[in-house]
């Protein structure tokens, strides 16, 4: 079978399926082996592992994923993939493909039969629209996660390994923080990809922690009030949380909460950390978690 990973290959597959890329799937095939190394080492798959790909095209990546996994489930969007990925795929007995949207699948289910309930390892390339949706049901919906290795636009990678106070912080930033450590592995260029995007991507590895690294009382809370927070980022945390539909507080339970911190009144959600929306969080619902400063 030919590698995928060889621009040529990839031309000759595209032009035997007459295949017509879709702007509304976001496709972009990567035609770089250094690039496709590089992800599977940085994901560090062996032959124990399976692994979950998240959209894989023609089956460019799976390929890779197939020679070093033990097994690999692969979810694609596109109907008309489907037969490409059969042709490009018919070498390897270690691959299942499913026609389906990633965010409909029961991950959790798959996991269970597939791998003993243990913590998978995810790989995709993941197209920008849908970059957030899809790393966000994954954490959410609590599969056992190892890590998550993705190719992103380079922007969605910085916003998810920033700190408070830069401009790209906000709420994926705290989301990616709170499950996993989030770390670039390798800068991308627009020439690596079939058809080449206007923009840089970049890998991004998110190894998920062992225990979450803050204590909070209502992990669900935190999440709309930082929701709240950056969904009004210019406004004070006070006006940005009384005017969201979803929370029901007072200015003056926040006003409460802020002080207690020792913050003022007229702090933006972008100055707090974690660990102090942790704390908000805590002291608006009422139940503080003492030790919440020690983690």
């Amino acid at each position: 079978m030919a590698t995928l990973g060889i621009p040529a290959n990839t031309i000759a597959i595209l032009q035997k399926y007459n295949f017509n890329f879709q702007k509304r799937y976001g496709q972009n095939f990567l035609i770089d082996t250094h690039v496709l190394e590089k992800i599977i080492s940085n994901a560090g798959v062996t032959k124990e592992d399976f692994v979950l790909e998240v959209g894989p095209g023609i089956g460019t990546m799976t390929q890779y994923l197939a020679e070093n996994a033990r097994e690999v489930v692969a979810v694609e969007i596109d109907k008309n993939l489907i037969p490409i990925l059969e042709d490009t795929l018919s070498e390897y007995n270690n691959v299942t493909v499913i026609n389906e949207d990633i965010l409909k699948v029961d991950i959790n289910k798959l996991a269970n039969e597939r791998n003993d309930g243990n913590p998978i390892k995810v790989v995709a390339n993941l197209p920008y629209y849908i970059t957030t949706p899809i790393i966000m049901g994954l954490f959410e919906s609590h599969v056992p996660i190892e890590s998550i290795t993705i190719m992103v636009q380079k922007e969605v990678a910085d916003r998810m390994q920033v700190g408070p106070g830069t401009k790209d912080y906000g709420a994926l930033s705290l989301a990616v923080q709170y499950y996993a450590k989030p770390e670039i592995v390798a800068n991308v260029p627009p020439n690596c990809f079939m058809p080449r995007p206007n923009v840089g991507s970049a890998v991004i590895k998110l190894t998920a922690h062992k225990e979450v690294p803050v204590k909070v009382s209502d992990e669900k809370l935190m999440f709309a009030i930082i929701r709240a927070t950056f969904n009004q980022r210019r406004k004070t945390m006070q006006n940005s949380i009384c005017n969201s539909s979803e929370l029901r507080f007072s200015k003056e339970q926040v006003v409460d909460a802020l002080r207690k911190m020792g913050l003022s009144e007229t702090v933006r959600g972008e100055a707090l950390s974690l660990e102090e929306f942790a704390a908000f969080t805590n002291y608006i619902s009422g139940r503080e978690v003492s030790d919440w400063s020690k983690n």
